[in-house]
C-alpha cells in the first residue's frame, strides 16, 4: 500500500477545518471555524460553498446518516449531524439547511455519531455527559456523566455498546442497564480520538502522549506505536477493517490492522483533526489545521500468485509481471479500482461500477459485467468460481461472469463479513453468523440453498476463523474451524451420521490456510509452524494424526504472524512488522493425495518407499483405510510399526461377507453405531451382538439378543465368563433377571456360533454367484 496525497488549492477554508464527511465515493463535505461548509467534487476537482453558517456557530464534528440500513438503501433524505461549540447539535440537509437544532450539552458538543442502522444518535460533551437521541433528535437517555470532557465516542459493531474517552481511560458501556462496563487506562496523556471497526471488532485510540494504539474489544493491547513528535489528533478505520489512517501535525500515516505502518507522508497541513474514509475504502480525507482539506488515494497495493505479481500503480491502472520470464502487461480500467483478488489462475477486479475477470493465460481480454452495488467489500476465490460481498448481499459468480447463486440467512449482515468469516470451495459456501458466533451457515455454492436439513453447524464456542478445504468430491468436503480458545477443529460439511462429528486436531492455533491443490492444512501453532498432511486421518484413525504432522520452529515468523496463502509447496506468511516470509513444504504429500484420489495405490506405495518418510507412510495408511484399500493399508501400517492394526486388518480380510468387512472397517474408525446399522441391515444379528460383546457393551448386546429373540444364552455365557475372569459377582438387574430362566451350555453355544458363521459364508457365496450371473446377462 501507498498513499498519493492531493491538496486541492482551488478554494480553501480561511480557518482551521474541524471535520469532514463523504456523501458519495467522490463527494465530500468539510466544515471549518470560518463558518463555511464546502462541497468537494473529486471527479471534476471543483469546490463549492454549500452554506455560510451563522457567525456564532463553530462546528466541531460531522457525521452523515448511514447510506444503507439493514442491508437496504435507506429512503430517508440525506442528512448529517453537525455538533458545535454552543452546546447544540444540528440536523442539516444536503443543501446545508438546518432542519433542527437541539440543546444537548453544557459547553461544546465534542462528538456526534449515528449508529450503524441509523436508529439512534449519540453525542458527547465538554460537560462529561454522553446522551442517546432518536433520529428525529428526541432525547432517549443519558448514558454516562463524568467530570472530564468526552473527546470522542464510537458505536460497537452491533450498536449495542458505546466506546468513549475519559481522560486517559477508555470505557466500553453496554446499552443494557444491568450490564457491566469495561474500562482501562489506555494512554499516558488525554485520549483525543477513538474508532471501533465493525468488521474486525478492533479499537483504535490516540492521544496527547503522541501514540496510537490498537486494542481488541476486551481491552487487550494488540499494538502500540512509538512516540511521535506531536500529539496524535485523529485515527480512522477503513470500512473493511484491513487498514487504518493516523493523523498528527504535518503527518499522515497508513497502517495495517495489526499496527505496522505501510506509508508515512509529511504534508504541510498543520494538525490533522479529523479523518474520514470513502465508503469504498480507496480514498481518505483529512481536516487540517491550516484550512486545507487533504485527500489521499490508496495505491501500490500488491497481489501475488505463483509466478505473477500484480501492482496497483495508479487508481485505474494495474501492472502485471511474470517473474519467470519478466513479461509484463498493463491493465487499464474505466473507473477506480476498489477491490482485487488473485488466485486459482484468475484475477478478479471490482471498480465502482463493474467487475473484471482476467485469466492468467490471457491478460488482454477480460470478461466484464456490471455490478448492482458499487462498493464490493470482499472477494473470495475458489477453483471454479468466486464470491463477491457488497452492502446488500453475497453473490457467487463463475469465471465466465454468470451469476450462480445468492445465499442468504435470516439476520445476515454483509457489512461485517471478512476473509475469516466467509469461506468458499467448488461446491460449498460457509458463513459465520455475527449474531451468534458459534453458528456457521453452510450453503450449496451452485444453488445457494442450505445444505442437508438446513440446520447450521453449531460449535460449542465462539468461532474466530473458518476455512473449507478445496479439493476432492463434495461428499468429502471438510471445514476447519479455529475457536475463541484458539483450538483447531475439523468436521465434515455433509452430515454422514446423525450429528456433525467435530474433532480437535490442534491447540493454540493463531492462523491457518488450506493448500490450493491438495487437502493439506498448515497453521502456526503456538511457537511451531505445523502442516497437517492428512487432517482427515482423525476420522479414520485418531492415533495416526500426530504421525502425519510436519512441525518446525516458527521463530522466523516472529510474534503474531498471519498466513496469507498456501499455494503449491509455498506458504506465504506476513510477520507483525509487515514483511513477507516464504516457507517451502515437501511436495510428496500433495503427490500422495493425487495418487489416492485416482486410486493409484501401487504408485503411492512406490512413492513412500522412495521417500522413506514415516509421516508419508502414516498418511498412506489413513488414505487406504478411508478408501477401504486393505492390502495397501496393511503395508503402510506395517511400515510404521503398528503390528496390532496389521493383525486387525488381516482379520477384516478374512471376514465371510462384504457387510462384515465394511462393519469392521467402521469399527476400526470408531463408528460403532454405523457398524451396528450395517450389520443389522444385512440381517447379521449374531455378528452385531458379538461386536457389542467384544466391546463390553453388555447392555446393548443383551438388548439386541432379547429384541431379536436369539443368542440370549450366548450373551449370558460371555458375561459370566467375563465376571469369572475378574472374580466379580453379577449386579446388573437385567442380567440377573434373564440368568434365572436361561441355562448356559458352552458346547451348544459354540455349535450355534459355528452355524451362524456357516450361514453367513453361504449367504455371501450365494450373493456373489447372483451378482456374477447378473453381470453376464
Amino acid at each position: 500500500f501507498h498513499l498519493t496525497i492531493v491538496l486541492l488549492n482551488i478554494w480553501t477554508h480561511k480557518e482551521l477545518v474541524s471535520c469532514v464527511g463523504w456523501t458519495t465515493a467522490d463527494e465530500l463535505y468539510s466544515c471549518s471555524e470560518d463558518h463555511q461548509i464546502l462541497r468537494w467534487n473529486l471527479l471534476t476537482s471543483e469546490t463549492s460553498l454549500v452554506v455560510k453558517l451563522q457567525e456564532d456557530l463553530f462546528p466541531i464534528d460531522l457525521h452523515w446518516f448511514p447510506k444503507t440500513v439493514g442491508g437496504k438503501k435507506q429512503a430517508q433524505a440525506e442528512i448529517f449531524v453537525l455538533t458545535s461549540t454552543d452546546g447544540k447539535f444540528h440536523l442539516a440537509s444536503k443543501m446545508g439547511r438546518i432542519e433542527k437544532s437541539v440543546e444537548a450539552h453544557k459547553g461544546a458538543v465534542l462528538a456526534g455519531r449515528w449508529n450503524y442502522d441509523g436508529t439512534a444518535l449519540i453525542t458527547a460533551g465538554e460537560d462529561g455527559q454522553i446522551k442517546i437521541w432518536s433520529k428525529s433528535g428526541m432525547l432517549r437517555s443519558t448514558l454516562a456523566q463524568q467530570g472530564s470532557p468526552v473527546y470522542s465516542v464510537a458505536w460497537g459493531p452491533d450498536s449495542d455498546r458505546i466506546l468513549y474517552t475519559s481522560g486517559r481511560l477508555l470505557i466500553i458501556k453496554p446499552l443494557q442497564p444491568s450490564a457491566k462496563l469495561l474500562q482501562w487506562k489506555a494512554h499516558e496523556g488525554i485520549i483525543l480520538k477513538v474508532d471501533w471497526n465493525s468488521v474486525n471488532d478492533l479499537i483504535l485510540s490516540s492521544g496527547e502522549d503522541c501514540k496510537y494504539k490498537v486494542w481488541d474489544s476486551y481491552g487487550r493491547l494488540l499494538y502500540t506505536s512509538s512516540s511521535h513528535d506531536y500529539p496524535v489528533t485523529s485515527v480512522s478505520w477503513s470500512p473493511d477493517g484491513e487498514v487504518f489512517a493516523v493523523g498528527s501535525f504535518n503527518t499522515l500515516r497508513l497502517c495495517d490492522k495489526t499496527g505496522w505502518s505501510y506509508a508515512l507522508e509529511k504534508p504541510n497541513t498543520g494538525s490533522v483533526f479529523s479523518l474520514a474514509w470513502s465508503a469504498d475504502g480507496t480514498q481518505l480525507a483529512g481536516a487540517c489545521g491550516n484550512g486545507h482539506v487533504i485527500f489521499a488515494h490508496v495505491v501500490e497495493q500488491r497481489w501475488e500468485w505463483r509466478s505473477f505479481e500484480i501492482t496497483l500503480t495508479k487508481r485505474r491502472t494495474m501492472q502485471v509481471r511474470n517473474v519467470v520470464n519478466d513479461a509484463g502487461d498493463v491493465l487499464e480500467f474505466r473507473d477506480r479500482v476498489i477491490k482485487a483478488s488473485l488466485a486459482h489462475g484468475h484475477l478478479v477486479v471490482t471498480t465502482s461500477l463493474q467487475c473484471y475477470v482476467y485469466s492468467a493465460t490471457n491478460w488482454n481480454t477480460p470478461l466484464i459485467f456490471d455490478l448492482k452495488e458499487g462498493t464490493v467489500s470482499l472477494i473470495v476465490q475458489a477453483e471454479k468460481h468466486f464470491l463477491l460481498v457488497d452492502g446488500t448481499g453475497v453473490y457467487v459468480f463463475s469465471y465466465e461472469g454468470r451469476l450462480i447463486s445468492t445465499p442468504r440467512f435470516p439476520g445476515m449482515r454483509t457489512d461485517i463479513l471478512n476473509a475469516q468469516s466467509v469461506s468458499l470451495s467448488n461446491d460449498t459456501i460457509a458463513i459465520r453468523d455475527k449474531s451468534d458466533e458459534k453458528v456457521i451457515f453452510l450453503f450449496d455454492a451452485l444453488t445457494g440453498k442450505a445444505l442437508g436439513d438446513g440446520k447450521p453447524l453449531t460449535h460449542k464456542m465462539e468461532v474466530v476463523e473458518i476455512a473449507l478445504d478445496q479439493c476432492g468430491p463434495s461428499s468429502d468436503r471438510k471445514i476447519a474451524v479455529i475457536d475463541k480458545n484458539r483450538d483447531l477443529y475439523l468436521t465434515a460439511v455433509h452430515r454422514l451420521y446423525r450429528e456433525h462429528n467435530i474433532c480437535k486436531i490442534g491447540t493454540m492455533v493463531h492462523t491457518m490456510a488450506w493448500n490450493d491443490s491438495a487437502n493439506i492444512l498448515c497453521g502456526i501453532q503456538d511457537t511451531q509452524f505445523t502442516v497437517w498432511h492428512y487432517p482427515s486421518a482423525v476420522f479414520t484413525d485418531k492415533d495416526l494424526l500426530p504421525k502425519t504432522l510436519y512441525m518446525k520452529d516458527a521463530s522466523e515468523f516472529s510474534r503474531a504472524p498471519h498466513i496469507l496463502n498456501y499455494v503449491g509447496t509455498q506458504v506465504t506468511v506476513r510477520r507483525c512488522d509487515g514483511s513477507l516470509v516464504y516457507s517451502s513444504v515437501s511436495p510428496y504429500p500433495a503427490l500422495l493425495h493425487e495418487y489416492s484420489a485416482s486410486s493409484r495405490w501401487e504408485d503411492a506405495l512406490r512413492l513412500c518407499r522412495f521417500a522413506k518418510d514415516q509421516s508419508l507412510w502414516a498418511c498412506l495408511a489413513g488414505m487406504a483405510m478411508a478408501n477401504r484399500e486393505l492390502t495397501t493399508a496393511e503395508v503402510a501400517y506395517a511400515a510404521i510399526g503398528e503390528v496390532d492394526k496389521v493383525q486387525y486388518i488381516n482379520s477384516i480380510k478374512d471376514m465371510p461377507s462384504k457387510e462384515s468387512s465394511v462393519a469392521h472397517m467402521l469399527l476400526f474408525s470408531g463408528h460403532v453405531q454405523e457398524a451396528e446399522a450395517t450389520l443389522l441391515q444385512a440381517g447379521l444379528v449374531y455378528q452385531t451382538i458379538q461386536v457389542h460383546i467384544n466391546l463390553y457393551n453388555w447392555d446393548r448386546a443383551l438388548e439386541l439378543a432379547v429384541k431379536h429373540k436369539t443368542h440370549v444364552d450366548t450373551v449370558l455365557a460371555y458375561r459370566l465368563k467375563f465376571l469369572q475372569d475378574f472374580s466379580k459377582k453379577e449386579t446388573n438387574k437385567r442380567f440377573m433377571q434373564y440368568a434365572d430362566g436361561v441355562e448356559v451350555d458352552w458346547e451348544k453355544i459354540q455349535a450355534k456360533v459355528e452355524m451362524e458363521l456357516v450361514k453367513e459364508r453361504e449367504k455371501a457365496a450365494t450373493t456373489s454367484v447372483r451378482s456374477s450371473l447378473a453381470s453376464r446377462r
